[in-house]
């Protein structure tokens, strides 16, 4: 009963900042700028939620994010540009290739651990980079025009459903599984956890909303090029869940809009823009070395002990 007055608290509060700014858009008291960093904060935060599950969850260092986020983005945009399908549709088909692709990767490499694992998933980010890259059908090194479909209702809600599948699959018995497999990898096998099984799984929830955050980033600007897909970008991806504080849903999330208006705010400052950010993440790691939140929760700074003090 406590949980569900939990889950409609969140909702009906999830609805409000929908409802509050889908206002101020309609009524043109919102930028385009403000819009556009609005979606990228979202697109922004899928990415850090997803790879949440894979590294923060499942404890696997997989630094080849960016690569789902090529599938997503790719995949939707010729949903939409060469077979005329419906944006929504192409979204979950974009998400579904993802998912695949994170099989595809997962099931041969999730084997590896530590290093090797990392490299061998930064390996594939960029193999999926050199295929769009030299592939005529989706504009090759030039790009692909995309028209722009993305709006903060689309974000919104991919940013919503997200949070919600993967916090409730973290709560669920297996995501204690993959948590186990975090903490201890060998005693988790020993007491009868299928480890590969778990980690092929958080792989695949990652890509698949990876996917997502492909398909409305596509859409949010008028071109894609592989180049955007690099392995820079799988780097920006891990600073999220890094920053935020790695176990941390809601670090993730913090992390990602932290970040995002710092660097949308910078941009008038093309000189200066990457000296500032990187002080700004040297100093939060310096004062914070185990992220903005660490392994807790936004929840657990409100639950109260028995003598009635806050835990911390």
């Amino acid at each position: 009963m406590k949980k569900s007055k939990v889950f409609w608290s969140y909702l009906a509060l999830a609805l409000v900042i929908y409802a509050v700014v889908q206002f101020l858009i309609s009524g043109n008291m919102v930028s385009y700028a403000s819009q556009n960093m609005l979606i990228t904060m979202c697109i922004n935060i899928m990415l850090a939620v997803s790879l949440h599950v894979v590294i923060g969850i499942t404890g696997q260092f997989s630094i080849g994010h960016a690569g789902f986020l090529a599938v997503g983005a790719y995949i939707s945009a010729i949903c939409t540009m060469k077979l005329g399908m419906p944006f929504v549709t192409a979204i979950l088909i974009g998400a579904v290739v993802a998912a695949l692709a994170g099989l595809l990767v997962g099931i041969p490499s999730l084997r590896l651990k530590g290093d090797y694992l990392a490299i061998a998933t930064l390996g594939f980010a960029e193999i999926i980079r050199i295929v769009f890259l030299n592939i005529d059908y989706v504009g090759g090194a030039a790009g692909m025009q995309v028209t722009h479909q993305s709006t903060w209702t689309y974000a919104f809600f991919g940013v919503f459903i997200t949070i919600l599948v993967i916090s409730n699959f973290t709560k669920s018995r297996h995501g204690r599984a993959c948590i186990a497999v975090r903490e201890d990898e060998i005693a988790a096998d020993a007491m009868g956890i299928n480890t590969t099984y778990y980690k092929v799984i958080a792989f695949a929830i990652g890509s698949f909303f990876a996917g997502v955050a492909g398909a409305i980033y596509a859409h949010n600007f008028y071109i894609i090029q592989p180049t955007a897909f690099g392995f820079l970008k799988s780097f920006d991806i891990l600073i999220f869940v890094v920053l935020g504080g790695l176990g941390s849903l809601s670090g993730s999330v913090i992390a990602a809009i932290f970040l995002t208006a710092i660097s949308t705010y910078l941009q008038g400052f093309p000189e200066t823009r990457m000296i500032i950010y990187s002080l700004v993440l040297i100093l939060v790691m310096l004062y914070r070395p185990k992220g903005l939140m660490g392994t807790k929760e936004i929840t657990d700074l409100f639950k109260f002990g028995k003598k009635g003090g806050t835990r911390i």
